[in-house]
């Protein structure tokens, strides 16, 4: 599963993509340089199962440690996925 970024200023998007239509995405703000606000997480019906929500947190965590950022996920779905995932708590902001 391809995992595609966009960021436009302060706002940015991981999603999963197909004929031009947007089925799992996950949208972000940048507070400033250094942190990103995980805000909302949405996997359509065509991707239940198939953990995109995951590799979203994940694409999103790898992106972190590249570019020096601590995550803040107020979406439910990725403070449960933190919670889970101890090897994430490099870039949990604290």
């Amino acid at each position: 599963m391809l995992i595609q970024h966009k960021r436009t200023g302060a706002k940015g998007l991981f999603f999963v993509q197909q004929d031009g239509n947007i089925l799992a995405e996950m949208v972000y703000t940048m507070p400033s340089a250094d942190k990103m606000i995980i805000e909302h997480t949405e996997v359509g019906e065509e991707l239940k199962g198939q953990n995109a929500g995951y590799q979203m947190v994940n694409t999103a965590v790898e992106y972190a440690r590249r570019h020096g950022l601590k995550i803040i996920p107020l979406c439910p779905f990725a403070n449960a996925v933190f919670k889970k995932k101890p090897e994430y708590a490099d870039v949990l902001y604290s």
